[in-house]
């Protein structure tokens, strides 16, 4: 009778597996949540940089253009620049 009263050693071991189970659950939705918001900060950040590039590759247009020669409309036919600008190049 004392076991009745207590439980079967099935139904504490089903009670213990239960708990276990549901804490897991818990941390692993907690853990989640985390990694969610973590993504969401790198896309959000990703969406920041692609603004800023997009600005720099129009400046970066702007100056190549602007350092063309009049008349010429290719990199090629543009005189060398000086050294230490990066526009200067060896032959």
């Amino acid at each position: 009778m004392a076991q009745v009263e207590e439980g079967t050693y099935f139904e504490k071991e089903r009670d213990k597996l239960s708990r276990e189970i549901t804490s897991g659950f818990e941390e692993l939705l907690s853990t989640t949540n985390g990694l969610n918001r973590k993504l969401e900060e790198v896309l959000g950040m990703t969406r920041e940089y692609e603004t800023i590039a997009a600005l720099w590759r129009c400046f970066h247009d702007l100056m190549k253009q602007s350092d063309l020669p009049e008349g010429n409309t290719t990199m090629e036919e543009k005189p060398p620049g000086l050294p230490g600008t990066g526009g200067h190049v060896l032959k």
